[in-house]
C-alpha cells in the first residue's frame, strides 16, 4: 500500500475552479509541459514522416514481392496516421499547437526521410526508421515516468504498434 494521502473533496472542487481556462492541465500536472509540447511534435513529425515514406513505398514498390510489401506498407502508413493523430490530440489537450509546417516536419522528426530505389532498400529503410521510433519512443516513456500517465501511456501504446511494425519489416526484409 501506499502512504499517499487522498485529497479531500473540497480542495479538489476548489483546485479545479483555479486556472479553469488551462483545461485538463490542473495543479495537479507535475510534468515540465513545455517540454513535453516539445517531445510530442516531434514524435507528430516523426509519424508524418514515416506516413510520406510508406506512402511512397506503397506506390513504388515493384517486383515478384511487390503486392505483400504494398499492403504493408499501406496498412503501416494508415497506423502511423493514427498515431498522428492521437498525438496531435493529446498536444491541444495540453494547450499547445500541433506543428504541421511541412518545412518542419522533416527538420524535427527522429527518423529520415530515405526513399530508397528497390523494394529491399525501402523496406530497409522503413525498418530503419520504426528501430528509431521504437529507442525515441522507449526513452520517452522513461523520461516522462509518472508524472503524466496519460502522455505516457499514448506512447506505450504506440510503441508497442511500432514494434509490430519493425517486426513486420524485418520479415519482409528476410523474404527478399
Amino acid at each position: 500500500m501506499s502512504d499517499m494521502q487522498l485529497t479531500d473533496k473540497q480542495t479538489l472542487r476548489e483546485r479545479a475552479r483555479k486556472n479553469v481556462e488551462e483545461g485538463a492541465v490542473t495543479e495537479g500536472y507535475s510534468a515540465n509541459r513545455e517540454e513535453i509540447l516539445r517531445l510530442l511534435n516531434e514524435s507528430l513529425a516523426t509519424e508524418w514522416v514515416c506516413v510520406l515514406r510508406y506512402k511512397r513505398h506503397y506506390f513504388m514498390a515493384t517486383g515478384i514481392k511487390a503486392h505483400v510489401a504494398a499492403q504493408e506498407f499501406l496498412e503501416h502508413a494508415t497506423q502511423e496516421m493514427e498515431h498522428a493523430d492521437k498525438l496531435a490530440e493529446r498536444i491541444v489537450q495540453l494547450g499547445g499547437e500541433p506543428e504541421f509546417n511541412p518545412d518542419l516536419l522533416s527538420k524535427n522528426s527522429h527518423a529520415q526521410y530515405v526513399a530508397g530505389k528497390n523494394l529491399k532498400e525501402m523496406v530497409y529503410e522503413d525498418l530503419v526508421a520504426e528501430r528509431i521510433a521504437v529507442d525515441s519512443y522507449r526513452e520517452i516513456i522513461q523520461y516522462i515516468g509518472d508524472k503524466d500517465p496519460t502522455t505516457r501511456r499514448i506512447f506505450e501504446e504506440i510503441l508497442a504498434q511500432e514494434e509490430e511494425h519493425a517486426d513486420d519489416m524485418a520479415d519482409l526484409l528476410k523474404g527478399l
